[in-house]
């Protein structure tokens, strides 16, 4: 231990001797100081281990002195950097004693001693000293420091300036990790003064608090009162300082966005001064919120939602029932405009929190009770779907819906806190004001309660089905008198429920719906537990479907003589609901002995459709009857019997418009459930019902949906106020369109020009009033005939006015028709798709390519609105996930062989005409796609022979059946067609076809290289262009570079291919001209790739080809001078002379000193002035009377460097180091009289310019004086009355609009055309993603 005293209190012995031991130990320190923490924290782990591992003291004593040095560093994060080294030094060698790294702190960084500009260093120093003892952990334990640390940082807490409260915070922090026995023996003398002066600022206050909280028995009432003559901090007498002090604490802390310390331990201390109802009246709702800030205000939230766990249900209900409850109310209704602050969130974050920690079911209930309480004209703030209710106590949860059913049936407005924002106030109008609050009210707890559900609380199935039972009973039905046969029918509620809470109701309920439909199965039992795993949803513990209980509860009301329904059912609907249900009990008998999952599909779509009948019976009948029909028939064991084209259509045909008519409803639930039904009844499906599909996507049979279509907008309309709030939603895309065409549109009508019937029109309306009088008539009107005439004129008007707005109107009908046509569309591609992943093997899959591709190809021509983008994307993302790369395909193509070749030349002779090359790779794919598929089936045996196998490859290779298998593909038929296509890609300039294409096509069947090798060889020199002819190498390369390629030809094959592409390669490069061009280079190195490849594969498989006539070629054409400086090429050329045995020569090195000597005599010597500077020149820029002289041709050739064109400037030159720049201030010029007296630095340099920029100037002047006169014969024409303005001045006037309006037209057209070139490059984005 003796020889470990030292380090801290001595100066480094021998610091050269630590500085000889390497770059490794010094290099921490400057690690320490970098700005990336990671790099920090390595370095001072790093640092700790080589002292450890050392022992050395020279070296401790070193590092200690390093690191005080570096707490004033300037650097960035060096500062925090170094104290946290020194913290992490002294925590390891607890051998250092802390007053002695204090004191070297305290005279490194003495403030008093260095200069005035390095105070802030030294201020910094010392606080970073003291945190580093207090990060160590052995501050607490060694008094002296501890003393000496808290008196260091008072006095560092006068350099407000520069650290302004971190100080006093500091001494918070150390004070709470003392013993209560060292702060009453040890600091409680030292800071008497800050806690006697505790309401002079908030961190002295802040201090007492602390203190009181930690040392009860050392901060006693007595002591409390000999401090600041109170023996409670919490009084009335102490509330106006208070209120103060946390007011500026609220202001100062704003951007911190939480509740001050202070704030929560002045809350804490008047608890345990049992002064809360004290401080929260006077102090908070008396003094705080009278300042109308919001910092105050929302301290005053915070306030709140943090008193919460801390409050008894006694202390609850007066906070919930005050002022800041209902300030914070009033705030939320406020703010619910976007862009202001919202602290709705904030407090639903406090309310969560305080239900998750609390374990007392009477204060959870009391705190969600409180808030559903706080209304804005009878509608509570408190969000209705808000999730924190998933924290309820079970039996708070019971409560909690008791009491909104309670508060539904007999609305208690006086239990809430009722506000109205001051617009409310000034807009009321003469209603039932009550009426509306009660309405408000209900249709909250409606959305509470089914909310409930929806969240995942801990609930039991009797508590579900209460609360559906309740929605479900005052959604539809209504009780005429108690019973106490039916619970909901055993209170009538206090209000009768009105038309508009019922529309609202179903909305919700049908929500609800959705929300049973896919609910979990709940409870503890085995048997529950059991299905849990097997994911079933919607059904209880026993297996029954909820939507099934409801239908069997709505069953029991319809037969009740005490209860009605709301809109009445009729005979014959009455008659299709009992054969529903029927229907579904015949189903449920079924259920184990044919497919369970399509029974509850049908169960379920039957169901619904009976509940649809309370919400729209007359709707609901037509489609609930063949829905019955179709179930009955899908059912029956009858055997299916063939039937003609002109029969009446199958239940699948009907099935199939059931569910695209309900895909057009607005419920969630219901498209849930039809696509539920389409994906059980897919096997089942047939090729009339498939084109049922398909019809809608049809873009050539829109026209004929338009009745569909208005239908299918009114139902929306009805709706719109109900569905807003439905939870179940919408999946509709639209909202977006409507605002993007809607901006379109009125584009449109600005651009819209004047109907030359309006015009002819008015011309005849003013000359019958002689308003367009000749030259003879120049006598005014009188006031009877301008009456008329204006009479005639407005009348004239508003007729245009009504054609105008009837032209909006149709346009804006046919916008929504399109808008809901697509957004169908998009509904019914989810049918193909669920087709397509379920029935892969089905070969009615070929039907659905071509109504795709029609989709595609259309979309890419019609309008680029968002919702037709995402229509775009959706088929895309179909057709190449879904179809084209689906791991599973038809296995059963016999039949359809012929078809199948046949659809594949159609498809490839598409791609080849189209113009588009991402609709013609679309096409591409699909032709792969076939081609998959007939590879992989296998032929008849009627159906000729596969191709025998050669024999080596055979013997060799176990896969090679698999690898020349073809399977029903006809390959001469089909390299035939892809000959074809070949032959256009390397012939045709302008061609949708990309090599891409056909790499792809070659990696997918490399059967197919080898009778498309031919044609690849011959057109590297049949190419029209040189870029078909490299695109043939570079398939040629990549063919050959196929594993499979050489297994599918027999050695001679083989050999002669080789042979007959090097022949080709030779002659494509005797082809070759000087090699100038950009695209004749790009041939030069694909060919050369290629010619390396073959020369290597020559090589390798030791081939007997000749090679003399390539050698000649190579050689003779002094190839290294044509191929220029193309490193590329250069490097590729030799790599080819090599295999044929060839070096490449060495460059000798050119020595560059003579070139270095010219330079240098070049440069202009350091220190000379530039010509402009010198003053014979500097006098030529001197205006003399206000004009310069011109400078004559001589002085122009006399500066040369003045004449350089632009863009040719030196670095120097542009940045105006070098003359004949713009100067720095270059528009400084001397005025004399003011006139210039001197011009820019340019105009002192070169004269003609001068002279072209002055000539300009008088120009702008002529313009100018034009202009004004222009201007003063305008204002005299003002003055002039208007019925005495000549022919010329109107006829004028009409021509000067008419030129604006086209230049405003001609600018509107570009950037309608910009706009569509872009949709257009933003959809064909989307088909290449």
């Amino acid at each position: 231990m003796a020889e470990r005293e030292g380090p801290g209190s001595g100066v480094v012995s021998d610091p050269r001797g630590v500085l000889r031991q390497g770059r490794v130990f010094l290099d921490f320190f400057w690690d320490i100081a970098r700005p990336e923490q990671e790099v920090r924290l390595a370095a001072t782990e790093n640092l700790l281990r080589h002292l450890r591992e050392g022992r050395k003291d020279d070296e401790l004593k070193y590092t200690l002195k390093r690191l005080v040095e570096g707490l004033g560093a300037t650097r960035k994060a060096a500062r925090p950097g170094f104290s946290l080294a020194l913290a992490q030094v002294l925590q390891a060698f607890e051998e250092i004693p802390l007053c002695t790294v204090l004191e070297q702190i305290k005279e490194k960084h003495n403030p008093e001693k260095v200069k005035k500009k390095l105070v802030e260093n030294a201020a910094f120093g010392n606080f970073f000293g003291v945190m580093a003892l207090f990060q160590s952990g052995r501050l607490v334990k060694d008094r002296k420091a501890l003393l000496e640390s808290i008196q260091l940082l008072q006095q560092l807490a006068h350099h407000q300036t520069y650290l302004r409260d971190l100080p006093r915070k500091t001494v918070i922090d150390i004070i709470s990790e003392v013993p209560e026995t060292v702060f009453e023996e040890v600091l409680f003398g030292i800071l008497q003064s800050d806690l006697a002066s505790a309401f002079t600022s908030p961190d002295n206050l802040h201090l007492l608090l602390v203190g009181i909280r930690k040392f009860p028995g050392v901060l006693k009432p007595q002591n409390l009162k000999k401090l600041f003559g109170s023996s409670t901090v919490v009084n009335e007498e102490n509330i106006p300082r208070l209120v103060e002090l946390l007011q500026s604490v609220a202001k100062s802390e704003k951007e911190d966005k939480k509740l001050p310390n202070v704030a929560f331990d002045l809350l804490q201390v008047s608890l345990k001064e049992d002064a809360f109802e004290l401080f929260w009246k006077e102090g908070v709702e008396d003094g705080l919120l009278k300042e109308k800030s919001g910092p105050v205000s929302y301290m005053c939230y915070r306030l709140l939602g943090s008193a919460l766990p801390l409050l008894s249900l006694d202390q609850l209900q007066i906070v919930l029932k005050g002022k800041v409850m209902q300030h914070y109310g009033e705030h939320v209704v406020t703010r619910q405009l976007p862009k202001r602050s919202k602290f709705a969130p904030e407090m639903e974050t406090y309310i969560d929190e305080f239900l998750n920690s609390c374990d007392d079911p009477e204060r959870q209930l009391a705190v969600i009770i409180g808030f559903s309480t706080l209304t804005n004209q009878g509608s509570p703030v408190f969000s209705g779907s808000s999730r924190v209710v998933k924290h309820l106590q079970p039996v708070a949860l019971q409560k909690y819906v008791d009491w909104l059913k309670d508060m539904f049936l007999r609305p208690d407005l006086d239990c809430c806190l009722d506000f109205s924002s001051n617009w409310q106030k000034q807009n009321q109008e003469n209603v039932n004001i009550a009426h509306h609050k009660i309405v408000r009210l209900r249709k909250w707890i409606m959305l509470r309660l089914c909310s409930i559900i929806e969240s995942p609380v801990e609930k039991e199935e009797h508590l579900v089905m209460d609360v559906s039972r309740f929605c479900f009973f005052h959604a539809f039905f209504e009780a005429k008198k108690k019973t106490a046969q039916i619970h909901e029918a055993n209170v009538l509620p206090a209000k009768p429920l009105d038309e508009q809470f019922h529309s609202v109701a179903e909305n919700y309920l049908f929500g609800m719906l959705n929300t049973l439909n896919i609910l979990t199965v709940l409870g503890d039992t085995a048997k529950a537990a059991a299905l849990r795993e097997k994911h079933i949803h919607g059904v209880t513990a026993d297996g029954k479907l909820w939507i099934y209980l409801l239908v069997e509860y709505a069953n029991e009301l319809l037969s009740s003589v005490h209860v009605k329904a709301v809109k009445p059912l009729t005979k014959e609907q009455r008659d299709a609901w009992e054969r529903t249900l029927q229907s579904v009990k015949n189903l449920q008998k079924k259920e184990n002995k044919s497919d369970s999952a399509k029974v509850v599909a049908f169960q379920q779509l039957l169901l619904l459709m009976a509940i649809h009948l309370f919400k729209d019976p007359s709707e609901t009948m037509d489609v609930l009857s063949d829905l019955l029909n179709c179930t009955e028939r899908a059912f029956s064991k009858e055997p299916k019997k063939k039937k003609a084209d002109n029969a009446e259509p199958g239940w699948v045909e009907v099935m199939v418009e059931i569910i695209l008519s309900l895909l057009a409803q607005p419920s969630l639930l219901i498209r849930r459930i039809s696509r539920s039904v389409f994906l059980r009844i897919c096997p089942n499906l047939t090729k009339r019902g498939l084109q049922l599909i398909l019809d809608v996507l049809d873009p050539y049979q829109e026209q004929n949906e338009e009745s569909a279509v208005i239908v299918m907008e009114e139902s929306n309309k009805k709706i719109k106020s109900a569905h807003d709030m439905d939870k179940e939603g919408s999946e509709d895309s639209s909202d977006e369109d409507d605002s993007e065409e809607e901006n379109d549109s009125g584009d449109e009508e600005k651009n819209e020009e004047v109907d030359d019937d309006f015009r002819s029109q008015l011309m005849n309306v003013l000359q019958a009033g002689n308003a367009l009088g000749g030259d003879e008539s120049d006598e005014e009107l009188d006031d009877e005939a301008m009456m008329a005439l204006d009479k005639n004129i407005s009348a004239l008007f508003a007729e245009q006015q009504k054609r105008i707005q009837a032209k909006k109107d149709e346009k804006d009908r046919i916008r929504k028709e399109a808008i809901l046509r697509r957004d169908f569309k998009i509904k019914v591609l989810d049918l193909i798709e669920a087709f397509l992943s379920k029935q892969t093997e089905n070969p009615l899959v070929f039907d659905i390519i071509e109504p795709l591709l029609h989709v595609i190809e259309q979309c890419m021509i019609s309008d680029s609105g968002k919702q037709e983008v995402d229509f775009l994307r959706k088929t895309a993302n179909i057709f190449r996930n879904s179809l084209c790369r689906a791991k599973q395909y038809c296995k059963r193509v016999g039949a359809l062989r012929e078809d199948l070749h046949a659809f594949v030349e159609r498809l490839v002779n598409k791609a080849c005409k189209h113009t588009d090359c991402s609709v013609a790779l679309y096409y591409f794919s699909a032709s792969l796609y076939l081609l998959r598929v007939l590879r992989g089936n296998t032929p008849d045996k009627s159906s000729t022979p596969p191709t025998p196998l050669p024999e080596k490859q055979s013997s060799t290779i176990p896969q090679a059946s698999q690898l020349f298998s073809t399977g029903c593909l006809d390959m001469e038929r089909v390299a035939v067609i892809y000959r074809e296509a070949l032959t256009q890609l390397l012939t045709k300039r302008k061609t949708a076809l990309t090599s891409s294409m056909f790499h792809d096509f070659f990696r997918r069947f490399p059967i197919m290289c080898k009778p498309l090798a031919g044609t690849l060889v011959k057109y590297i020199t049949a190419g029209v262009r040189h870029y078909h002819q490299g695109q043939a190498c570079v398939l040629l390369h990549k063919c050959m570079l196929l594993p499979q390629m050489k297994l599918l030809m027999t050695e001679q094959e083989w050999e002669e291919l080789i042979r007959e592409s090097i022949s080709q390669v030779t002659e494509s490069l005797k082809m070759v001209g000087n090699c100038t061009l950009k695209s004749e280079k790009e041939k030069v190195g694909k060919t050369l790739e290629l010619l390396n490849f073959l020369l290597k594969t020559v090589a390798a498989q030791n081939l007997p080809v000749k090679l003399t006539e390539l050698d000649k070629v190579l050689v003779a054409a002094d190839w290294p001078k044509r191929i220029g400086n193309s490193a590329r090429l250069e490097s590729l050329y030799w790599n080819v002379m090599s295999c044929l045995n060839y070096t490449k020569p060495k460059k000798e090195k050119t020595a560059n000193k003579p070139v270095q000597e010219t330079e240098t005599l070049k440069r202009k010597k350091k220190g000379f002035l530039p010509e402009t500077k010198k003053r014979k020149n500097r006098k030529k820029g001197i205006q003399e009377n206000g004009v310069a002289p011109v400078a004559s041709e001589d002085e122009q050739s006399a500066a040369p460097e003045q004449e350089q064109p632009m863009g040719t400037e030196t670095p120097k030159q542009k940045k105006g180091f070098v003359a004949g720049s713009k100067c720095k201030n270059q528009n400084r010029g001397v005025r004399e009289n003011g006139v210039a007296m001197e011009g820019s630095g340019e105009e002192a340099v070169s004269g003609g310019d001068a002279v072209a920029d002055k000539k300009k100037k008088k120009k702008k002047k002529v313009v100018n004086t034009s202009r004004k006169r222009k201007g003063d014969a305008g204002n005299e024409a003002k003055q002039v009355p208007a019925a005495k303005k000549t022919k010329w001045s109107v006829s004028q006037q009409t021509q000067q609009k008419q030129g604006n309006a086209n230049q405003q037209k001609q600018g509107n057209a570009n950037q309608q055309k910009q706009g569509k070139v872009k949709k257009k490059k933003e959809k064909k984005t989307v088909l290449q993603e």
